[in-house]
């Protein structure tokens, strides 16, 4: 039996160039900077809106491969918060590389030697790609104890925790 209709198979192997994912070149790139206050926020929380900022996620030209993300300026981080009992029993190793170099620390040991910080860095550094382009994104944010930073000559525009989550606070 004859089928009705002929389909030519040579034609449609053709990939169509407008459903195509358009991908930036590394000309095209634009960073904003973005500044949010740390007041009363839990850390958790906070971490993830960084790492999806910083990463590029957050605009619609977002390239896995490519560092398309934004500049972010943290304040008050000293103001920061844990849930539950993690600012004393959450432990954060590292290993020196010698045998029996495993070395521990928790976010209390941290605030005691004036380093509040250093526990958001390493929660969004966990939440970046773990090679070359984790390392690169990370440099693009900024923390710093207190209300003041040295970024406020490229306008940094103000995001709410609140107006995101009414549980980011």
């Amino acid at each position: 039996m004859q089928a009705k209709y002929k389909i030519d198979f040579i034609s449609n192997n053709s990939i169509n160039p407008g459903t195509m994912t358009k991908f930036l070149k590394s000309g095209e790139l634009s960073s904003n900077w973005f500044e949010i206050d740390a007041k009363d926020a839990v850390v958790g929380r906070l971490a993830s809106i960084i790492a999806m900022i910083v990463r590029g996620k957050n605009k619609t030209t977002y390239t896995p491969h490519m560092d398309d993300g934004d500049f972010v300026v943290v304040k008050n981080v000293e103001k920061a918060k844990f849930t539950g009992k993690k600012f004393k029993d959450k432990k954060y190793y590292k290993h020196t590389g010698h045998p029996g170099g495993i070395k521990e620390t928790t976010p209390e040991k941290l605030l005691e030697k004036n380093k509040p910080e250093e526990y958001l860095k390493l929660a969004v550094k966990r939440m970046l790609p773990g090679g070359v382009l984790g390392r690169k994104q990370l440099t693009k944010l900024k923390i710093y104890v207190g209300k003041d930073h040295p970024h406020s000559a490229q306008n940094p525009k103000l995001l709410d925790l609140k107006k995101l989550n009414s549980k980011n606070i």
